[in-house]
């Protein structure tokens, strides 16, 4: 076939083109020089946009669509199924969010909490328990004027500082300056309303466009060295301009990675990742004057009357009553007494010793997967447990991976950060695991509990990356619950946190409540478990943290724990619920 070649020559031939084809795709898979990052995701080849697909053994022939909202980066040229796309739809429309009706608003023609103000719309001498408190909230903006269009963020709650009670209420938007918040008075004595100006609707505006144009506020590095030689390169989910990138996309979820190329060394002499920094100078001054602490950040409105009500206890043909309304989509899901979550739907143990915990846990293989505010399980159990030993790892402190033992009692506990992006300081290139991946590897059974969080460090991107985070983990979740439905999974949701002008930019609990209810919605249904870490932080009367003080973590290792040990009869939960109420009979 090749008159002019030896079979030797013919043989080298061969060898020298398999050689060049190997070089050149281990190039394509780490380096894409030759365009910009934006088109990044434009660099994925056929194979590629098979992992952005639902893998649908029921229905394969759904037809293959694109996102029609705005693009972002990449994600052009993500491709769903008809499911998915129905699914994002819904997810948008979901979070959708009322806007002034003009793109610039004065300040002055904002609202300013301390001109606006809330009544008890349904005064009476007595309330008894179970009843409901409504309250409307006028708004104002800073010439005393009632505004007439609605998307303030308010936070709002019943409490009772010496009991140490306290639950949250829901916000209605009436789109015209006014707010209707509804309450469940769920114990008995005097019972004080608090509302508070998040961020006025001006502010959400701004938020909402630094989420959609300026996803590059958080940016993040890599650290590249080989031998002597060492390089730091910018990254993120998305790159501008047209510098030469390594594709660190993942493999196996298609979640995209991306980093400048560093100048003399080779993509794959990556060693570590870090956050990088905070962008400044994002807002003008006058949209400056809508992110002021005391001003109009998470600053309180005043009632226009009285801002409490007394609640008498409830007699005990009452009692029956409220036991049969209980429902599994019931608002709120539960409530603070002496400093203690009482879920609504669910009977809570209170473990309150080490010794309680060690029974729960023994025998119990735990993965911790997320952000800090899950490391702060970790953290808790590893102290207030003496047995649980945590193993030195070698591991940055605050970064992970971590391992707690308990061998007397047959407890291994592990917490692993979830991928990027992620804003910790260094975390070894070798350590950057995602959780679908994680999931992928655990075997399951009755004797493994997985908890789940994850949400902090997506507040600065579109949606459609955090969507497509959780589609990814949901079919890791839906395929070990496959094969192993014994298994224990549960997610733990957002919490509110402290706010002031600059993190309001970044970690605004406005975007936590906008991904929080991502999360509950995709998580739904596929038999999980939830533990309502929002309301816990938002009823408590604990000023608000990113990481929330130990009563409230304590709290919320109580409601996990009592997933992974449940009640075991009806009678016990029959009883424990009436106890609990005959608690506020008493």
């Amino acid at each position: 076939m090749w008159p002019n070649f030896s079979k030797v020559q013919i043989l080298c031939l061969i060898l020298a083109v398999l050689a060049i084809l190997a070089l050149l795709h281990n190039f394509y898979e780490l380096e894409v020089s030759d365009s910009p990052p934006s088109g990044a995701g434009q660099n994925l080849n056929e194979a590629g946009l098979k992992w952005l697909v639902e893998d649908d053994d029921q229905q394969p022939s759904f037809q293959m669509t694109k996102i029609p909202r705005k693009l972002y980066c990449g994600y052009e040229r993500q491709v769903l199924s008809k499911r998915e796309q129905g699914e994002e739809e819904s997810l948008f429309t979901a979070i959708q969010w009322p806007k002034p009706p003009e793109d610039k608003i004065p300040f002055v023609k904002s609202t300013d909490p301390s001109h606006s103000s809330f009544v008890i719309l349904n005064p009476r001498t007595h309330f008894k328990v179970g009843d409901q408190l409504e309250v409307l909230v006028h708004m104002k903006d800073y010439e005393g004027k009632p505004k007439r269009y609605g998307g303030d963020y308010l936070q709002t709650r019943i409490h009772s500082a010496h009991l140490k009670a306290g639950a949250t209420g829901r916000v209605v938007d009436y789109q015209n300056g006014s707010y209707r918040v509804f309450f469940t008075l769920l114990w008995p004595g005097e019972v004080t309303v608090s509302v508070a100006l998040v961020h006025p609707s001006e502010g959400i505006q701004v938020l909402q466009h630094l989420r959609e144009e300026r996803p590059d506020r958080v940016y993040f590095k890599s650290l590249f060295k080989s031998g002597r030689i060492s390089e730091t390169t910018v990254c993120n989910v998305c790159l501008p301009g047209d510098m030469p990138v390594c594709n660190f996309t993942d493999l196996y979820t298609g979640e995209p990675w991306f980093c400048y190329k560093p100048r003399k060394l080779s993509c794959a002499t990556r060693i570590s990742h870090y956050k990088g920094g905070y962008q400044k100078g994002l807002l003008t001054s006058e949209e400056s004057r809508l992110f002021q602490s005391d001003v109009n950040i998470k600053v309180p409105i005043s009632s226009s009357g009285p801002d409490t009500v007394l609640v008498r206890p409830l007699r005990h043909a009452e009692m029956d009553n409220l036991e049969k309304s209980q429902s599994p989509d019931v608002f709120p899901s539960g409530y603070y007494y002496e400093d203690e979550w009482r879920a609504r739907t669910q009977w809570i143990q209170h473990f309150n010793k080490s010794s309680d915990i060690t029974e729960c846990l023994q025998g119990k293989l735990i993965h911790l997967f997320g952000d800090s505010t899950i490391r702060q399980w970790f953290e808790y159990l590893t102290t207030f447990v003496p047995d649980l030993v945590e193993l030195n790892l070698g591991s940055p402190k605050n970064v992970g991976p971590f391992m707690a033992v308990d061998s007397v009692h047959n407890i291994l506990l592990n917490f692993r950060c979830h991928g990027p992006p992620i804003r910790f300081s260094t975390v070894f290139s070798s350590e950057l695991h995602y959780i679908a991946n994680e999931l992928n590897r655990i075997v399951g059974g009755r004797n493994t509990v997985i908890a789940i969080t994850i949400w902090s460090h997506f507040s600065t991107f579109p949606v459609e990356v955090y969507i497509r985070r959780l589609r990814n983990i949901r079919k890791s979740i839906v395929r070990l619950l496959d094969r192993s439905p014994k298994t224990r999974i549960v997610i733990k949701t957002a919490n509110v946190q402290e706010l002031g002008p600059e993190v309001s930019l970044f970690n605004s609990d406005w975007y936590s409540y906008q991904l929080d209810t991502i999360m509950r919605k995709m998580f739904s249904g596929i038999g999980v478990h939830f533990v309502d870490a929002w309301e816990m932080s938002l009823a408590h009367h604990l000023p608000h943290k990113l990481h929330p003080e130990d009563v409230i973590v304590k709290n919320q290792l109580d409601a996990f724990l009592s997933f992974v040990c449940p009640v075991e009869t009806h009678y016990s939960l029959v009883k424990g619920i009436h106890n609990q109420l005959w608690s506020l009979f008493l």
